[in-house]
Formats: C-alpha cells, sequence, structure tokens
C-alpha cells in the first residue's frame, strides 16, 4: 500500500453510490422507501412523510440529519433498519471493467460518499473494488452535526483524511452535480457522472479565467477520457 501521506500525488475522490454503479439498479429507491416506512415509525403522517423526507434532504444534505434534528431519533437504530436492511450483496455483482480502470489510476484512490461506513464498504466489496481504495470518507452517523455533501466542510474532511491540502492535487467524480459545482468552487477537478447531460460538457473546459469548469461523462467508465493524466493509457 502507498504511503496516503504522500504529499505530491494527486488524489481521484470517487463517490460511490449512483456512481460507481448504474441508478438503475434501484438501490436509491429502495433506500427512500426504507427511510418513509422509518419516519412512519416514528409517527410522521403517511400522507406527508415523502415530503417531509424530502424536505429534509433539501434543508440539511440528508434526511437523517432532518429526523435527527427534529425528531431526537437514534442514528444506530437508522442505519440498521435502513442502510442495513438493503440486500447489495443480491443487487451489485463484481465489476471487472470498473476494477481494471481503478488498476491503471496513476493516483491515489479515495471514496467520499454520503453513506455511512458499512454501506459503504459492503458496495465496495460487492463491486469488486474495495481492496483498490486506500480509505473512505464517509458519514458517521454517530457524530453530532456530522458533515456531508455537498457543505464544503465535508470536502475539507475528505482532504484531512486522505492526507491532501493542496486543492490543485483534488480530483473527483459524482453522480450529483450540485456536488460537483461545489468541489470546482473549492479549487478540486470534478466530473459529472450521470446518463442525463445537465450543464456540463463532455471533456475537461478551461474558462478564460483558468478556472477548470464542469466536465460530463455518461458512466463512470469514461472517466479515463476525461481525465486521461490519472490514468495509465494502453500500450
Amino acid at each position: 500500500m502507498v504511503d496516503f501521506r504522500e504529499p505530491s500525488r494527486p488524489v481521484l475522490f470517487l463517490d460511490i453510490d449512483n456512481c460507481l454503479y448504474p441508478p438503475n439498479l434501484g438501490i436509491d429507491r429502495l433506500m427512500k422507501d426504507r427511510i418513509h416506512a422509518y419516519g412512519r415509525e416514528l409517527g410522521l403522517d403517511s400522507s406527508s412523510v415523502e415530503k417531509t423526507c424530502t424536505t429534509y434532504m433539501r434543508d440539511y444534505g440528508l434526511t437523517i440529519r432532518g429526523l435527527m434534528k427534529h425528531h431526537d431519533i437514534d442514528p444506530a437504530g437508522f442505519n440498521e433498519k435502513v442502510d442495513g436492511s438493503i440486500p447489495i450483496e443480491d443487487i451489485i455483482r463484481p465489476n471487472p471493467l470498473l476494477r481494471t480502470m481503478i488498476e491503471t489510476s496513476t493516483a491515489r484512490v479515495w471514496g467520499f460518499t454520503n453513506a455511512g461506513h458499512d454501506h459503504a464498504w459492503r458496495v465496495l466489496k460487492c463491486l469488486g473494488v474495495a481492496d483498490l481504495f486506500e480509505g473512505v470518507t464517509f458519514c458517521d452517523y454517530l457524530e453530532p452535526d456530522f458533515p456531508c455533501k455537498p457543505e464544503p466542510r465535508s470536502y475539507a474532511k475528505a482532504m484531512s483524511e486522505a492526507g491532501v491540502d493542496d486543492p490543485s492535487l483534488c480530483f473527483f467524480a459524482d453522480d450529483s452535480l450540485v456536488n460537483v459545482q461545489v468541489a470546482l468552487g473549492l479549487g478540486w477537478t470534478a466530473v459529472h457522472v450521470s446518463a442525463q447531460r445537465a450543464g456540463c460538457d463532455a471533456g475537461i473546459n478551461i474558462s478564460d479565467k483558468g478556472v477548470v469548469e464542469c466536465c460530463h461523462i455518461s458512466t463512470i467508465l469514461e472517466l479515463p477520457q476525461a481525465l486521461p493524466l490519472l490514468f495509465r493509457q494502453p500500450s
């Protein structure tokens, strides 16, 4: 394992859910269904629980943060009934193409997710790439007022945990355009991974002011084309 404190080596931060695997696997829907069921268990009105959870997601970045703030929930219990109950091992299969892509990266590879620790590593293991990640910056549900994307302090946490202090060495791929835009504003190079293009062009674009603008790719496997300097090219 490379020393992750190596100061001059770029870090490739990869989001996990709906980024390393396609959204059509339905895990996001399973997650929402379980969150809504959990809300009903708390006593939220069945007719408005979906709206309430959506509002919490909008206002706090994650629904669990709103539930913790307004309903004093047990975060460990939430994790067990929501994240922990999703049958990831029955849905996600190893992806040899993803593994090969990551293996060709010349950067250090680090996960950066709004999921909890256990969920993040379960997904990486199911994809067959967990051993290629030096670490993962995740949301610690047990930490009061824990940071999450797109809050700038979440990106600062990721940099600290990965041992990098120069934003120009930070490269990022995420399926959330907002998360990508915040990263760009912090001086990172960022790529939007989505089947639907929304305000991003293909390839890395440099503005007249020398600022990296948004880059769009359809799937994570196109990342070497978007960031060729971070990947060994086929001989």
